[in-house]
């Protein structure tokens, strides 16, 4: 899964530097302030956990398991609801998408807690 992770981490990071850039130059200009605050929202955890993928895929070579499998897909899962949610309430304004946000926040939370547990776990045996 090691492979899986660094492939997926980058490619989201790529997709973050994207996004970012189209929002800089681009959506800047579209929306109003109140929402382009919400999409570089979006895209700032979007870039923080796509490093964190990176991160679990590396750790992933020293520590394989489970937990650590769990930690990159929840990132993963974390970034599409949470940012994506972002980027379409950004966008179209519509306020009710705004309510799966959280549910992407609770994904990076449990996310990072499986990554530190697998760590405790395995790294507290050495």
């Amino acid at each position: 899964m090691a492979r899986v992770f660094v492939i997926l981490g980058s490619i989201n990071m790529l997709i973050a530097v994207a996004l970012g850039a189209f929002g800089a130059h681009i959506v800047r200009d579209l929306i109003s302030g109140h929402y382009y605050t919400i999409y570089q929202t979006g895209v700032d955890y979007h870039m923080f956990h796509s490093l964190g993928i990176l991160l679990v895929g590396i750790i992933a070579l020293k520590i394989p398991g489970k937990q650590i499998n769990w930690s990159g897909w929840l990132l993963f899962i974390g970034i599409v609801i949470f940012s994506g949610s972002l980027y379409v309430l950004s966008l179209t304004g519509i306020s009710i998408i705004g309510a799966i946000t959280p549910i992407g926040g609770v994904s990076f939370l449990i996310g990072w807690l499986l990554l530190a547990l697998a760590a405790y776990k395995k790294l507290g045996k050495e």
